[in-house]
């Protein structure tokens, strides 16, 4: 399944013991409609905050209801705030993570010196000036293979930290700066760490050229700091 969801009164989406999550959610719907405890995978883990528009889904199932009439039939009882958006069929073997080729992010900066109360759960809301070009100026340095550990957040439990970047640019829609992002897979915290460090470029608390050194130190102390959860958006896992 394709499925969608709001992640502002979920910690998480993966399952916890004593929290609100998305997968919780999920597998209580499923529930609801088959009496089978399903344990859903999910392509890409999102925490506390973050938001999903194309997050990627699947579960084993003895239902009778066909594939196609799953999303239907799960929106009856899901909460508003998650939504399927395909169902279909795949094969035993298939798993959402293990084998996605490319994961793209997109993060959201609202930029008004105004109040920005309706966008406080969807956007980072940032009224200080920046400067765009050496925002711009720094992107490409994140293009190609790297280890990225200067931007992973402490508690990982990855083993590698080398990942492929193959897209990464900012573009401004309106009042928002958004930050398009593609890997073949992403580091805890890494997209939010990457936009905190464009945003103190842009503040000219670092150099554009400096993301190049940056990388190559491989600590997270000279990365910028992690920018708040509600601005992230899983957009869509490539197979």
């Amino acid at each position: 399944m394709i499925i969608e969801y709001d992640g502002s009164q979920y910690h998480g989406s993966q399952i916890q013991p004593n929290a609100h999550t998305v997968q919780a959610a999920l597998q209580e719907a499923i529930y609801r409609l088959t009496a089978e405890k399903a344990a859903v995978l999910f392509a890409g883990r999102t925490d506390t905050g973050v938001h999903a528009c194309g997050q990627v889904i699947a579960f084993d199932t003895s239902a009778s209801i066909p594939p196609q009439r799953w999303g239907l039939a799960l929106n009856s009882v899901l909460p508003a705030d998650i939504r399927v958006l395909e169902s279909e069929e795949v094969s035993p073997d298939f798993h959402p993570r293990f084998q996605a080729v490319l994961k793209h992010y997109q993060y959201r900066i609202y930029r008004s010196p105004q109040g920005a109360v309706f966008q406080r759960h969807y956007a980072w809301c940032c009224t200080e000036p920046l400067n765009l070009e050496d925002m711009h100026r720094a992107c490409p340095y994140l293009l190609g293979t790297h280890n990225f550990k200067s931007f992973c957040a402490s508690g990982y439990t990855t083993k590698t930290f080398v990942r492929t970047v193959t897209y990464c640019r900012l573009r401004e829609e309106g009042l928002y700066l958004l930050l398009d992002i593609a890997a073949d897979g992403f580091l805890y915290n890494m997209v939010r760490i990457i936009t905190g460090t464009l945003v103190d470029i842009g503040r000219g608390r670092i150099k554009p050229r400096d993301m190049e050194h940056i990388i190559a130190s491989q600590e997270r102390k000279n990365a910028g700091p992690t920018a708040p959860p509600q601005g992230l958006y899983l957009l869509q896992v490539d197979y």
